[in-house]
């Protein structure tokens, strides 16, 4: 069967929309992820046997006019539609379905992503033009569906799936997660073949870069975070340390340009000894010499393997630090102790990794006081790079739940962000308004990238590293007007 795998237009006249990132914006950083999920979903349907097109409108900055033109160069009259989604975008998305439905009445529309998992029979409320959304994990789903409708069967079969069927909506069975990652060609082939590298950018790599994930769900639960509430779950399942390698083999071979390989499990290092076999091979084929890379790490990780990473090619470390305030910590089910960050940190300085630390303001128990802590904190720790953010429910989380039950959130998705793409705080705490909280952000990140040490300090690791400083100059090009605002 076709199948037209589609990451929608959004806002084009402001910039590139990253619908994928965990909070999808139009980010101030510049900042635009690969639609991996969908080309992973991409990929799996193609290695079944179907025949598989790919429109990224965000990354060529594409309008709806111009999608679908690019649309209209194949025939896809009885075309499967696989639609990503987000909950700040949801309403376009729906509303983009449309119009590929008025073009192929005969085609089938399905959405997916976290806030359709989430929210399935609401999102198919909106629109007759939506066939079906996905739920969770999309590769089988998607596959699954395109071999039904092929054979003419009933929607019924297809697992992890919810429609309306003229009378009520009905959810299929589960999908259940897919095990052997192994089995799943490599997203950078795919990018290869059908992306531009040079489209796409995350402020804390080397330009360009290749994102990939080597694993699936996470096993531990703090409130806020989107993809193991709503599409992946917790239970961590990853590629073979040797499979991983060989990815980077080929990205070695087939991308001359890229200098970095972006790894974006939401816990690479949950795994110690898988960490340290990959390691071990990136060192023994040599791989550490020709391409750095970064990943997100728990503040529980420890020196033995930091250094064993640093060996192996690793640049960055992303902690998310969250909170300066333990009781915070405890409430978002963070698993983790204040006390830890400092020992996290000055292992990564023994081993001679940069950090790029992620704090959060906003979540249950947030008082001025608080803000404050967590402040004091990301000075004290001072760390290569940091972000401020305030708090931005997802549907489907615990802490979405929470605000929406105490009526602390703005439940309009279109509000999640604002006029022109940028984030967009719809969340107010009784003691402490949205605007306080995104004064809170926009003063602390002045505060720490506004140092005379700090700037001093990025001197000299750009005079030592000119790749590192042409990232920092790019990043700050797009932060510089809200750091001066």
């Amino acid at each position: 069967m076709n199948i037209y795998f589609i990451n929608p237009p959004f806002k084009a006249e402001f910039g590139k929309f990253s619908r994928e990132s965990r909070s999808p914006a139009i980010t101030k950083s510049g900042a635009l992820y690969y639609p991996l999920w969908l080309i992973y979903a991409a990929l799996y349907s193609s290695k079944q046997g179907h025949n598989v097109s790919f429109l990224d409108a965000p990354a060529k900055q594409l309008n709806e006019e111009q999608s679908l033109n690019i649309i209209r160069k194949t025939d896809n009259e009885h075309s499967l539609f696989v639609l990503d989604t987000s909950t700040p975008s949801i309403k376009s998305d729906v509303a983009f379905a449309g119009k590929l439905k008025a073009l192929y009445p005969h085609s089938f529309v399905v959405l997916v992503g976290t806030h359709p998992s989430a929210c399935a029979e609401e999102t198919l409320g909106y629109s007759n033009a939506v066939d079906a959304v996905a739920i969770g994990e999309y590769d089988c789903i998607v596959n699954e569906l395109a071999n039904v409708l092929d054979a003419g069967k009933d929607l019924r079969e297809v697992r992890g799936l919810c429609f309306w069927d003229g009378k009520e909506f009905v959810r299929t069975a589960p999908m259940p997660p897919m095990k052997n990652l192994d089995d799943l060609p490599f997203a950078s082939q795919f990018i290869k073949e059908h992306l531009n590298e040079r489209d796409y950018f995350f402020a804390a790599a080397t330009y360009p870069s290749i994102q990939i994930f080597t694993g699936r769900g996470c096993p531990f639960r703090c409130n806020f975070c989107v993809y193991p509430q709503t599409m992946h779950g917790h239970a961590f399942r990853a590629r073979s340390a040797e499979n991983v390698v060989a990815e980077f083999e080929y990205i070695a071979a087939n991308f001359p340009d890229v200098k970095e390989v972006v790894i974006e499990d939401d816990t690479f290092t949950a795994n110690k000894k898988r960490v340290l076999d990959i390691c071990r091979l990136l060192v023994e084929k040599k791989l550490n010499k020709r391409l750095k890379w970064l990943c997100n790490a728990r503040v529980d990780l420890d020196l033995e393997t930091m250094l064993a990473m640093k060996k192996a090619g690793c640049r960055l470390i992303i902690p998310g630090i969250e909170s300066g305030s333990q009781q915070i910590l405890d409430n978002i089910k963070k698993g983790t102790k204040v006390e830890y960050f400092y020992q996290y940190v000055a292992n990564a300085k023994k081993a001679g990794l940069l950090i790029h630390a992620c704090y959060m303001v906003g979540n249950q128990g947030e008082t001025r006081e608080t803000m404050e802590e967590t402040l004091r904190l990301a000075l004290r720790l001072n760390t290569d790079t940091a972000q401020f953010f305030p708090l931005i429910p997802y549907p489907g989380t615990e802490a979405y739940q929470w605000a929406r039950e105490n009526n602390y959130i703005e439940t309009d998705y279109e509000k999640y962000c604002l006029p022109d793409g940028t984030h967009n705080t719809v969340l107010s705490l009784p003691d402490l308004s949205a605007g306080e909280m995104v004064d809170f952000c926009n003063r602390a990140r002045k505060k720490y990238y506004l140092r005379a040490s700090y700037i001093l300090h990025r001197l000299r690791v750009g005079l030592r590293n000119p790749s590192d400083l042409k990232r920092s100059l790019k990043a700050f090009a797009k932060l510089k007007r809200y750091l001066f605002k």
